[in-house]
C-alpha cells in the first residue's frame, strides 16, 4: 500500500485545457485536491483546480512548484515536453511518464512503436514513409499514393495533414508545411474508425472500456457512439486484446486512447494514440460505472481501477463554437439549452471558454437511453434544435 495515495493528497496536470478541467473534477469528488500547470491565466481547468500554477510547461521553478505541492502529476494533452516530465519524475510519480508520451508525440516514433509491437498486439499501422528531404519524395513507391501526408508532431483535429493523390501533390504540401519533416501514409479502403479506450496502473493490471464508433467532420471529431453499431464482436474482441497487448508493451500507466480503422473487408489496422483520456471517451462520464477521468485518478494515485461496465448505450456530440453563430455571420447568440435539455437523456457539458470561436470545442452533449435508437433519435432532435446537420 506504499505506493497509493490517499486523498485528500494533492494531485497535479499538465495543461489547461477541457480535459484537465473535467480531471478536476473527478478528482475532487474523490477527495483530492488538484494543481494544473498551464501559461494561460484563464483556462477551463484552472477555473476547477484548486490552484493554478500560471507557467510554461518548461518553466523550471513552475514545474518544481508542482512536484512540491502534488503527491503525483499527469497531462492532458500530448503535446507537453517530454523533458519537463522527466523532470518531475525526479521527485514525484509522473503518469503517463515522459517516454510513453515521447512516442505518442511523434509520428515517426509512434509508427515505428506500432511495428515493433505488432507480433504482440496482431495489428499493424498502415503502409507509411518518412518524407523529410525532396529526395525522400521522389523516392515514393507507386502503391502508396494515394496517401495523406501528416505532419511528424503537433497535429491534432485535422491539422498538419493534407491528403495527395501524386508526387507532385506531396511536393506542395511538403513546401506549403515549410518543409518540416512528415509522414506520408497510404489511404486505405475505410469502413470506420473506432477508438479503444484502455487504462493500465503500475501494477500491470488493465481494462478496456467498451468499443466506441467514431464519424468525424473536417477533421474533428463530431459524434462517438458506443456501442459502436457497425463492429462485429470478433472484431471488437480483437481491437480491445490489441489496445491492452499495446499499454503493456508501452509500459504505461494511466488512460490511453488507440484509435483503429476498420477496412471495408473487416480487418484492422492501427491508426495512432493518445497518451491521456479522449475526446471519445467523454461517454463515461454518463454512461459506465467509472468514466475515464476518474479512472486516470485512480491510475496515478495507484489505487484499484474501476469498473469499466457501459450501463446505458450512448451517443456523444461535440459541441462546436459554430452554434453560436447565425449563418454565416458575426453575430453571436447563446444556443438554446433549454430545449435540448428538455430531451430525454441530455447531459451538457460545457467546457468554461468565454468566446465561442467556429471549429472551437466549446463542450459536448452525451444522451444515454435504454436503446441505442433511442439515444440516435435524442441527439438528431438536439442536431436540429442547434442548426448542425445530423
Amino acid at each position: 500500500m506504499s505506493n497509493v495515495k490517499n486523498p485528500p493528497a494533492w494531485l497535479g496536470v499538465m495543461g489547461g485545457g477541457q480535459l484537465g478541467r473535467m480531471f478536476a473534477h473527478a478528482a475532487q469528488s474523490m477527495g483530492y485536491s488538484v494543481a494544473v500547470l498551464e501559461p494561460s491565466a484563464d483556462c477551463p481547468a484552472g477555473q476547477a483546480a484548486n490552484r493554478l500554477i500560471n507557467a510554461d510547461y518548461s518553466d523550471a521553478a513552475g514545474l518544481d512548484a508542482l512536484a512540491a505541492q502534488c503527491v503525483a502529476v499527469t497531462t492532458e494533452f500530448e503535446n507537453v515536453p517530454a523533458d519537463s516530465l522527466s523532470r518531475l519524475a525526479q521527485s514525484v510519480f509522473v503518469a503517463p511518464d515522459a517516454h510513453g508520451v515521447s512516442v505518442a508525440q511523434d509520428r515517426i516514433a509512434e509508427k515505428g512503436f506500432f511495428v515493433a509491437s505488432a507480433a504482440k498486439s496482431g495489428v499493424m499501422p498502415a503502409p507509411h514513409k518518412v518524407i523529410a528531404t525532396d529526395a525522400d519524395i521522389d523516392a515514393i513507391s507507386d502503391d502508396l499514393l494515394p496517401g495523406i501526408l501528416k505532419t511528424v508532431r503537433m497535429g491534432y483535429d485535422g491539422k498538419g495533414q493534407v491528403r495527395v493523390k501524386s508526387r507532385d501533390d506531396v511536393r506542395a504540401a511538403f513546401d506549403g508545411m515549410g518543409k518540416v519533416t512528415c509522414l506520408l501514409e497510404k489511404m486505405l479502403p475505410l469502413a470506420y474508425e473506432v477508438s479503444v479506450l484502455t487504462a493500465r496502473g503500475a501494477d500491470g493490471a488493465s481494462v478496456v472500456y467498451p468499443i466506441a464508433e467514431n464519424v468525424h467532420r473536417d477533421g474533428i471529431l463530431f459524434t462517438t457512439t458506443v456501442p459502436g453499431p457497425n463492429i462485429t464482436a470478433d472484431c471488437a474482441r480483437k481491437a480491445q486484446a490489441a489496445a491492452q497487448a499495446i499499454v503493456a508493451e508501452l509500459g504505461y500507466v494511466g488512460v490511453l486512447c488507440i484509435e483503429f480503422f476498420v477496412l471495408a473487408d473487416g480487418s484492422l489496422v492501427v491508426n495512432e494514440m493518445a497518451p491521456r483520456p479522449h475526446n471519445s471517451g467523454h461517454y463515461t462520464i454518463d454512461a459506465c460505472v467509472t468514466s475515464q477521468f476518474a479512472q486516470q485518478v485512480r491510475a496515478m494515485a495507484g489505487l484499484p481501477l474501476g469498473d469499466v461496465r457501459q450501463h446505458s448505450p450512448a451517443v456523444m456530440l461535440n459541441i462546436l463554437g459554430d452554434i453560436w453563430y447565425e449563418g454565416e455571420g458575426d453575430d453571436v447568440r447563446e444556443p438554446a439549452w433549454n430545449k435540448v435539455l428538455a430531451l430525454p437523456g441530455a447531459n451538457l457539458h460545457l467546457y468554461g471558454k468565454e468566446e465561442p470561436r467556429r471549429a472551437r470545442k466549446m463542450g459536448h452533449l452525451t444522451f444515454v437511453a435504454p436503446t441505442l435508437v433511442e439515444a440516435q433519435q435524442h441527439l438528431n432532435a438536439a442536431c436540429a434544435i442547434l442548426g448542425i446537420e445530423a
